[in-house]
């Protein structure tokens, strides 16, 4: 279980997270929603390590990681999927994936996981020696999800994966999403597109101005008439 507890953080005099708390249970989907600077992106880097905590904790199966680098981090199977893909677009498709799996060493484990993230992406496959940055923005979130499926996460957190796809593709993606928390990954997704975050977790916390300021299982939040006037563009 991931834990997090009485998180602040600060950029300069900016109050980004005013001591939040929530968890993610193993096996579950959770997902955070809010606007623009609501400090969703600023919560998975902090949980990462790309951010340093004022003060609270993030733990990880009753592990400290807070201060913790963020290599040693992902090596613990807590992984993220950034916003904006970050694909590396001079190497190939394949060259990126073997990124993913840079620190293992069960080289046969890793091929097989390769033809996993293959089964998923099937247009991976079909452009395996193509440079990533001649990718479609599709295509690159792809990319993007299999290189981290490549660390074999025990927690993928992703970051924003629908912005700016086509809605047929955004399907796909939450599609995968559902897939891999099936196979036993648990999954914290940040998102803007707020229905199709809640309508695949398990449970949901709406973030705003840095609290979290409503929280319940994805049906719930669905249902919920501040939720469906802020977030869904529906009246209350």
């Amino acid at each position: 279980m991931l834990k997090i507890d009485n998180l602040s953080v600060h950029y300069g005099g900016i109050h980004a997270l005013q001591g939040i708390g929530f968890e993610v249970p193993d096996g579950k989907i959770v997902t955070l929603i809010g606007a623009n600077g609501a400090g969703k992106s600023t919560t998975l880097k902090a949980i990462i390590g790309l951010v340093a905590a004022s003060s609270g904790s993030v733990s990880w199966n009753g592990e400290d990681l807070t201060g913790m680098m963020t290599k040693d981090i992902v090596k613990k199977g807590v992984v993220l999927v950034p916003e904006g893909r970050r694909v590396f677009p001079n190497l190939t498709v394949d060259e990126n994936l073997s990124l993913g799996a840079f620190s293992r060493t069960d080289k046969p484990v890793v091929a097989s996981d390769r033809d996993k993230v293959f089964s998923l992406f099937p247009r991976l496959k079909e452009r395996m020696k193509q440079k990533a940055g001649t990718l479609s923005g599709g295509e690159q979130q792809m990319l993007a999800v299999g290189r981290a499926l490549m660390t074999r996460p025990k927690l993928l957190m992703m970051d924003e994966p629908s912005l700016g796809l086509a809605p047929l593709i955004v399907k796909m993606i939450f599609d995968i999403v559902r897939e891999i928390n099936k196979e036993g990954t648990t999954v914290l997704l940040i998102e803007q597109n707020a229905k199709a975050a809640l309508e695949v977790a398990d449970r949901g916390y709406v973030l705003e101005t840095g609290r979290i300021t409503l929280t319940g299982t994805g049906k719930e939040l669905l249902a919920d008439d501040r939720v469906r006037s802020a977030y869904l563009g529906e009246a209350g």
